[in-house]
């Protein structure tokens, strides 16, 4: 992968795993999973199990066994399962988490009732992905929420419930981030340390994971032109690379993520030859 020239790669390559999140937010993200499954690399989807085209989802995923598919637990910036009434402290009033992640993080880690809501959801969550038939893969979190060490923990030991094998640890290295002409500042270094104390987690639960993960310095920009680079500068041993693919951005998804290049994500991992 180091060659210079354009990158030619084919799946399945043992070492990087292509993967999408947001499966079943819009029909255009699922469309998006199933070609770019059918006829290119993606390998593998994280569903919102109470997204409104959540039943589109798993109707396509059920018509291509060989995608793996895994829970993407939503727990800010999105619908819950149970709604307001069932969780007055942590949602507004339609029943959806808030924006504002910081906030709820300290929420989630001093308030006792805010606990207990998040884990009735939790489990709600997986009890929903039980529900569509599919095999549980792997689960992650929107925003990666599962770095919180009170949800990471809760995600960890109610998934094992559920058979739950494996976890998204985003824990991408800036070395390689600048190898591939990028200037990462304190955030990324930051965060690849606190990625530290999720994998210390999943390693006590017996639970794998990858050892790199890409997409969240150029979250909603991994263009064909990044994912090149990357794959020319990327020698560890494992990792995922998410996207967030679309085949059309539609008013809900400039309205919740308008800066990301979703048509252009799906551009690059739908064909690779």
């Amino acid at each position: 992968m180091n060659a210079s020239g354009p990158v030619v790669w084919h799946l399945p390559d043992p070492h990087i795993v292509i993967s999408a999140d947001d499966f079943g937010l819009s029909e255009g993200v699922n469309e998006a999973v199933e070609i770019a499954h059918r006829e290119g690399v993606l390998g593998q989807a994280s569903l919102m199990v109470a997204a409104p085209s959540a039943d589109d989802a798993v109707r396509r995923a059920r018509a291509m066994p060989s995608l793996n598919v895994g829970l993407h637990l939503v727990l800010v910036d999105g619908p819950s399962s149970l709604g307001h009434d069932r969780l007055p402290s942590i949602t507004r009033s339609d029943g959806s988490f808030g924006a504002d992640q910081v906030a709820r993080g300290f929420r989630y880690f001093f308030s006792p009732r805010a606990r207990r809501e998040l884990a009735a959801e939790i489990r709600a969550q997986f009890e929903a992905f039980r529900a569509t038939g599919l095999t549980l893969h792997h689960a992650d979190a929107h925003k990666h929420m599962h770095l919180h060490p009170v949800v990471g923990r809760l995600l960890i030991d109610i998934g094992r419930e559920y058979g739950l094998p494996r976890i998204r640890v985003p824990a991408e290295p800036p070395a390689v981030l600048k190898a591939c002409g990028a200037r990462p500042g304190i955030g990324p270094y930051a965060l690849y340390l606190w990625s530290f104390i999720l994998r210390r987690q999943a390693r006590k639960a017996g639970l794998s994971c990858h050892d790199h993960v890409f997409g969240i310095f150029w979250s909603g920009q991994m263009t064909s032109s990044k994912l090149d680079i990357l794959l020319k500068n990327y020698t560890g041993s494992s990792a995922e690379i998410y996207f967030h693919p679309a085949t059309k951005t539609d008013p809900q998804l400039t309205r919740l993520m308008p800066d990301y290049r979703h048509e252009l994500e799906f551009e690059a991992i739908k064909t690779r030859a």
